[in-house]
Parts: structure tokens; C-alpha cells; sequence
């Protein structure tokens, strides 16, 4: 039996400690790794992002193998568990550095990103246009280690609980059929 090669997703959807959440409870992913791409700035700190002038974007780096769960299914997920329409904010969170943003690996990465955002938009799935960036991958900057595994380290947290657990709990709702047992 072939063993597949183990790809990367490079994703932001506003804040990356909602994104690695909900991410790492996924069949078939093995890493998550909150970090920094998009910018200008070299291995940005997180005060230096949040100040909106590095041009860094908030991602997550997926390691997922595509036997198990697919690029496509990564991105369908991920348009589920933000709103893309919203320009450089999401919800409370405002600024570039909140951005939806989908850093494609390579050409196939690409057009899997444009073709899922197309039938997003014919379909009419979001009322408003989707505004989510698609640029090719370049850099990641790994966030520092007090924002790794945030939510799981920080439960009782306020921002966890008003603003990360209810979307994991809809995450977990409505994907249960694709979470690590």
C-alpha cells in the first residue's frame, strides 16, 4: 500500500486561535501551527502584526493528509467557519491582519481555491461578495508559543468563551462525521 505525502493548507479566517481549534479536531489533519504570512516584515512578533503595518494576515498552517481529508474539504471547511465577505475584519476583530486569506501552495492548490469560490458565488451561498484573498504562498513566521494550542490551553478565557467555543460547538455540529475519534 502507497503511503500519501502529507500536504499544507495556509489559511486565515480572522483570529488563528479560532481556526486552530476547530482544524485540529479534524480526521486526517496532524498539525496545526498558528503563525504569520502575507507580510513584508521579516519574522514578525505579534505585537508588531496586530499594529495592522507588517501586512501579515493571522494564519493557520495545516499538515493534513490528503488520503484521509482532501484540499477541497479543507477550503469547504474553511468557508464555513468564517465570513468571507467581510473585508479585513472578522467580527470584533478589525484589520489587515484579520483578513480572509487563502495562501495556495501550488497551481492545483489554486484552482481548487478559485473553483470552490466560484461555486460559492453562483450559488449565492453568502449574500454579499466573497472578498477572500488568494495569493501565492510564500513565507510563514510560526506565532509564539503562548498562542499554540490557545484555546485548548485557555478554556476558561473570555474571549474563548464568548467568541471560539461557540464556533466550534457549530464546527463540531455540523462536521461530526469528520472529527478525530
Amino acid at each position: 500500500m502507497a503511503e500519501s505525502i502529507a500536504q499544507m493548507a495556509t489559511l486565515g479566517g480572522g483570529c488563528f486561535w479560532c481556526l486552530e481549534a476547530i482544524y485540529r479536531q479534524l480526521r486526517g489533519v496532524s498539525e496545526v501551527v498558528s503563525g504569520y504570512a502575507g507580510g513584508h516584515v521579516p519574522h514578525p512578533d505579534y505585537e508588531s502584526v496586530c499594529t495592522g503595518r507588517t501586512g501579515h494576515a493571522e494564519v493557520v498552517q495545516i499538515h493534513f493528509d490528503p488520503a484521509v481529508i482532501s484540499y477541497d474539504d479543507i477550503l469547504r471547511i474553511f468557508f464555513t467557519v468564517h465570513n468571507p465577505t467581510t473585508l479585513n475584519r472578522q467580527g470584533a476583530d478589525v484589520g489587515s491582519q484579520y483578513r480572509s486569506v487563502i495562501f495556495y501552495h501550488n497551481s492545483e492548490q489554486k484552482a481548487i481555491a478559485e473553483r470552490i469560490m466560484a461555486e460559492l458565488a453562483t450559488n449565492g451561498v453568502w449574500s454579499d461578495p466573497i472578498v477572500t484573498e488568494l495569493s501565492p504562498y510564500e513565507v510563514f513566521y510560526a506565532a509564539e508559543a503562548y498562542h499554540q494550542r490557545y484555546f485548548q490551553r485557555n478554556l476558561h478565557q473570555g474571549y474563548c468563551q464568548v467568541v471560539i467555543a461557540p464556533k466550534v460547538a457549530r464546527f463540531r455540529q455540523q462536521f461530526m462525521d469528520r472529527l478525530q475519534s
